[in-house]
């Protein structure tokens, strides 16, 4: 490698605000803040909002957007709604033919 062109490859700690996760690696990328890790020594610190420790795929917490349920099944509960709403309107009406049929039949039988 050529020397003064790459960057410091150096030990770096990763930080997770959200979960106060810490991870020591390292890394090209420059920091300004430096934290103590465990082993005594002050080493710079990147943080960032989301890891492992706090991604919902890998903790099992369920996202507000699964609480919906799938898209397929919005739709199967669409579709019965609809054949539920079709169904009573059919016997309302099968109802509603059946009454005059009964009525001239009664009308006949009285005459």
């Amino acid at each position: 490698m050529k020397k003064d062109i790459h960057p410091e490859y150096r030990p770096v700690v990763f930080l997770d605000v959200s979960s106060d996760f810490k991870v020591l690696t390292r890394s090209t990328v420059n920091a300004n803040e430096t934290i103590e890790w465990e082993d005594g020594k002050e080493y710079p610190v990147v943080r960032f909002d989301l890891s492992s420790a706090s991604h919902a795929f890998y903790t099992g917490k369920e996202q507000s957007l699964n609480d919906r349920g799938g898209r397929i099944q919005q739709f199967r509960d669409r579709y019965a709604q609809q054949q539920k709403k079709d169904a009573a309107k059919a016997a309302a009406e099968a109802s509603t033919e059946d009454a005059p049929a009964a009525t001239e039949a009664e009308q006949t039988a009285d005459s």
